[in-house]
């Protein structure tokens, strides 16, 4: 500790923070209290004020969490499992060894003067609700905060069944109102960190910008941000009865039933060894949960007409978010990522492409056939995915907010990860490593195959940066809004451009089809596809 350490008081107590790189760093500031003891499965509570001043070196520990990789064709895990207990981060900062206090934020500022006001981006993690940490070293904001000159906030929340699971007598989609409560601690304290309130850009990946759709379409969210940054956005919402029916076979599986009466009392590790259970066990129940099942994670945010009162797409067609500026789009390979992770790149056979084709597919599977003809199993039973769950709900989410009154920006990244001679394309969370430059960490290992990037990759690292911190500074991206007419995205390559949507075809073949909660059970029989 230096006697220079800048402090800050925020509306709970004074924290310490330091210098590293240009910046000023706060980890680890408590937003709410421990979701423990009477607050466990309860919607966040306000943090417990403290007295003196607390450093804020270190990251919060991590929510209770799944950190196996989601293997099968669904909403994958995060870029990245959380640093282990005392293990230092890229920034050579140490995770925290443990504990309850799981819902904190950390603070990147160019300077904590409150007279600044820089804009502010607030970081929402993906993976899947199953798992994520604010702290994973992929997620260094360091290069964000100093490229854009702003304040950069990453939070975290809870997963699992802490956060999402259907449990009688609790509130739903409590990950998604811890969210809310960190947002509502940015608009209370930014100012402090030298950071706008007035100005404050939301952006998440995979199940981040799930959370960050749910976000625009929760009333409890409305006037916390001001512009939107959606990444690849999973088109997985359940509906209540649906996310009734997981909870209670999540609970089965420790023998319990699926109340806050029951499972209150229960260690969360063993909860989460209840989701880890369930999972390869939900590929086989096509018929029970239908298009959930192959996803292989029980969790997801459920439209409970409450807390989450209709699908992003139906809130946003109807003007709910009309003066938040968007910016959204996904990966041209999405789902490839997760058919190499099973090991099955280049081996899917005509029987599981038609099986996914039969499940997914709008039209049914000869309409895909006949939109893609000559394509082989491999290339249909990928295509499908990627357009089911992130390519198709990420257009749509732009349309709807078009229809709505609102103004949003599209893009497509087409770059091919490097790694195996560019055989996993533009896969999903590709986008994270060159959006935070962290390409030595959790899945850019992967991506990258641990090599240094090449001036090309940190060309367009740069050019991420620069777009998502101009639109959270202005509200241009520095490409045109997207209309219905000309289609123009932003396609991410090694030389950018601006051209019309790439996947016309998937966008005709998916025109007009209206993503709804996930039911229960779906209308549909027979075995699923696996990855």
């Amino acid at each position: 500790m230096s006697t220079t350490d800048p402090v800050v008081r925020t509306v709970f107590g004074a924290v310490r923070g330091r210098a590293e790189d240009g910046l000023t760093v706060f980890r680890g500031i408590p937003f709410a209290e421990p979701p423990v003891g009477g607050a466990r499965f309860a919607a966040p509570r306000p943090a417990r004020p403290w007295d003196g001043i607390r450093d804020a070196y270190v990251f919060g520990p991590p929510p209770p969490q799944d950190l196996g990789i989601v293997g099968a064709a669904g909403v994958p895990d995060s870029p990245g499992a959380p640093a282990a207990p005392g293990v230092p981060d890229a920034s050579g900062a140490p995770a925290a060894p443990g504990g309850d206090d799981w819902l904190t934020v950390n603070v990147w500022t160019p300077a904590a003067d409150p007279a600044a006001h820089r804009p502010v981006m607030v970081w929402i993690y993906g993976g899947a609700y199953r798992l994520g940490h604010s702290g994973s070293p992929g997620y260094d904001a360091r290069r964000i905060a100093a490229d854009g000159d702003l304040v950069v906030v990453t939070l975290n929340y809870r997963v699992g069944m802490e956060g999402f699971a259907h449990i009688e007598g609790a509130p739903a989609n409590r990950g998604l109102l811890d969210q809310v409560a960190a947002l509502e601690w940015v608009r209370d304290n930014i100012a402090a960190f030298g950071g706008d309130p007035g100005r404050v850009t939301v952006f998440g990946e995979s199940a981040g910008a799930g959370s960050v759709a749910a976000l625009l379409a929760m009333p409890r969210a409305a006037g916390l941000f001001r512009r939107a940054i959606a990444q690849s956005v999973p088109g997985t919402f359940f509906s209540a009865e649906l996310a009734r029916d997981l909870g209670a076979a999540l609970a089965a599986e420790v023998g319990l039933r699926p109340t806050v009466a029951d499972l209150s009392g229960v260690a969360p590790d063993r909860l989460v060894r209840a989701g880890q259970a369930l999972a390869p066990k939900m590929p086989g129940n096509v018929a029970r949960w239908g298009r959930a099942a192959p996803t292989v994670t029980p969790y997801s945010p459920v439209v409970d007409g409450e807390v989450l009162p209709v699908m992003p797409w139906q809130a946003l067609a109807s003007g709910a978010s009309r003066d938040v500026d968007l910016v959204v789009g996904h990966n041209r390979d999405e789902h490839r990522l997760f058919t190499a992770m099973a090991g099955k790149l280049g081996e899917i056979d005509e029987a599981r492409a038609s099986a996914s084709l039969r499940l997914y597919a709008p039209g049914g599977e000869a309409a895909y056939r006949a939109a893609f003809p000559g394509a082989c199993a491999n290339d249909l039973y990928e295509r499908v995915q990627t357009d089911w769950l992130f390519a198709m709900p990420s257009l749509h989410l732009a349309e709807a907010h078009l229809a709505g009154g609102g103004r949003a920006h599209v893009y497509e990244l087409t770059w091919p990860a490097p790694a195996d001679g560019g055989a996993l394309g533009a896969c999903h969370a590709l986008d994270v490593p060159l959006l935070f430059g962290t390409f030595q960490a959790d899945v850019a290992l992967l991506l990258f195959a641990g090599a240094e990037p090449s001036e090309e990759a940190l060309a367009l690292s740069s050019r991420f940066r620069s777009a998502w911190t101009a639109f959270a500074r202005t509200g241009d991206p520095g490409w045109p809004v997207y209309d219905t007419e000309r289609r123009l995205v932003q396609v991410l390559d090694a030389e950018p451009t601006v051209a019309p949507y790439p996947e016309e075809t998937s966008r005709r073949l998916w025109e007009g089809y209206e993503f709804a909660p996930l039911p229960l059970p779906l209308p549909l029989v027979g075995p699923g596809p696996e990855a």
